[in-house]
């Protein structure tokens, strides 16, 4: 087992949201994010989430010269044929915030009727020993919703608002953070992702 308990890893992620929730799941683990060094994020070049979780996982072990874990997660929307995808956290512009990336999707969405307002939150995460590993453990949760008309929810972070959970009849930003670590893309991700680490 090469993630032991006492091993310190990068996390390659300065998002505040996806390092909460990450600690929050790997509590028994040194989760450090790399923000801790000072060094810029990892430009976003790829065109799929595995690509840029690579990218970011590469970045982040080569800075801080200690094994990183790297997330690329994003909405897919059918609707829009697959946007933003992976440009979800940029998607009315880079900088843009939670609540204009939300503005964006709303206004893209605007007539189409709940049965074609399917989506789907995907996370890929990455576990990088070093920067040249040439093995990378990669780790893929999906989870399914749709796209509410309006925001509704304080919780989370992103599209959270407006993700409908059919199983709680709520959106994302309506579950407890327990709740939602347990169903959500990222949640489904991080059970994969320690699994394979163990039997690494």
């Amino acid at each position: 087992m090469i993630f032991g308990k006492h091993q310190k890893v990068v996390l390659a992620s300065g998002n505040p949201g996806k390092i909460r929730e990450i600690q929050a799941i790997l509590k028994n683990h040194p989760i450090v994010p790399q923000n801790q060094w000072n060094i810029e994020e990892a430009e976003e070049t790829g065109t799929t989430f595995v690509e840029n979780a690579i990218i970011k996982a590469r970045h982040a072990a080569f800075h801080c010269q200690l094994p990183a874990i790297a997330d690329d997660s994003g909405l897919v929307v059918d609707a829009l044929d697959g946007a933003p995808g992976v440009i979800s956290a940029r998607y009315a512009g880079i900088g843009a915030s939670d609540e204009q990336n939300v503005a964006k999707l709303l206004a893209a969405l605007e007539g189409v009727p709940e049965e074609l307002r399917t989506a789907r939150f995907i996370c890929v995460l990455v576990f990088m020993q070093h920067a040249d590993d040439p093995f990378p453990i990669i780790a893929q949760g999906v989870w399914e919703g749709r796209i509410l008309q309006q925001t509704a929810g304080e919780n989370g972070f992103g599209y959270d608002p407006v993700f409908w959970v059919d199983e709680y009849q709520c959106s994302s930003a309506q579950l407890p953070a327990e709740v939602k670590n347990a169903l959500s893309h990222r949640g489904k991700a991080l059970k994969m992702l320690t699994a394979a680490l163990a039997n690494f």
